[in-house]
């Protein structure tokens, strides 16, 4: 069983980019299970003091999901131009760790706007030495749509068969690591 983590870099209680990891997680194809990471806004504000011994629980937790997981799909907003606080949060938790070296990594995109974060994130996560998918990008247009609007998207069969397909994609690239 192939295990990837998702994890939305939103703490709207109504983002896009969280109906879709949880679109994701619910279309993955047989032999992988995707779980979605939810305590993103849980994390404390990485503090370098506080490694080790001193790392909080909500961030061991988050360094073990991405530690024992065979690969990582990340699907965050952009806010001025950049990544959210949160998420850049979240990656600096992992910096020096081995979580993040060699692991599958793969970036979908839930607005066709987010042009700035993406390559802000992509270069993070390069950087980490995340090992960066980057021949399928899947984008399902969702910006400024309302909670049934996203829904219907998400469902809409074209979409699912999507979904399905991305994630067997980077299947095949974690398995041909």
């Amino acid at each position: 069983m192939i295990e990837i983590i998702a994890i939305s870099g939103s703490l709207r209680a109504a983002s896009t980019n969280s109906a879709l990891v949880t679109a994701l997680a619910a279309n993955a194809p047989a032999g992988c299970r995707v779980q979605v990471y939810d305590g993103l806004g849980r994390l404390p504000i990485f503090n370098p003091d506080d490694e080790g011994e001193r790392t909080p629980p909500e961030a061991a937790k988050l360094i073990e999901m991405i530690t024992r997981a065979d690969g990582f799909i990340v699907s965050c907003p952009e806010y001025a131009h950049g990544v959210p606080g949160g998420m850049k949060n979240a990656l600096d938790w992992l910096v020096s760790r081995d979580a993040a070296v060699g692991k599958p990594a793969m970036l979908v995109h839930a607005s066709p706007r987010s042009l700035y974060a993406r390559a802000a994130l992509a270069e993070v996560m390069r950087t980490m030495s995340f090992a960066m998918y980057e021949e399928t990008a899947l984008e399902i247009a969702l910006l400024g749509k309302k909670p049934a609007e996203v829904e219907a998207i998400l469902a809409d069969p074209a979409n699912r068969r999507a979904m399905r397909g991305a994630i067997e994609a980077f299947v095949g690239f974690i398995g041909g690591r």
